[in-house]
């Protein structure tokens, strides 16, 4: 008895299983307010690929990671300026950072420095 039930399941199981993988498929319109959204360019680095840059650039000395460090402050991604600045910190470069907050007063390098100082214990 519980062969026949277990193989009547296995019929309609395989039975379920074929009509979704043949039945036809129907296009379903976009609505205007779901429109996709284009990815970005291919040369346009996402944003988590410009923070691992950023860590990156962070782990080496000289003058051009450092500037491209100073660079990454004005990201349009406060994650990717924050990752910057932690970077530019914890390399023992915060005059850097400092010089930034000095140049760009405003609620971003405030924002910016004050974790950092959070983060390092300023």
């Amino acid at each position: 008895m519980f062969l026949i039930v277990l193989l009547g399941l296995l019929v309609v199981g395989l039975a379920i299983g074929a009509y979704a993988l043949f039945a036809p498929r129907r296009a379903v319109p976009v609505a205007a307010s779901q429109t996709p959204v284009a990815p970005p360019p291919a040369n346009i680095a996402s944003e988590a690929e410009r923070v691992d840059a950023v860590f990156a650039m962070g782990a080496l000395d000289g003058d051009e990671a450092t500037r491209r460090l100073a660079e990454a402050l004005d990201d349009p991604s406060e994650t990717v300026a924050l990752a910057a600045a932690h970077a530019l910190a914890s390399s023992g470069r915060s005059a850097v950072l400092d010089a930034y907050a000095a140049s760009h007063p405003g609620a971003r390098s405030s924002q910016l420095t004050q974790t950092i100082g959070w983060m390092h214990g300023d």
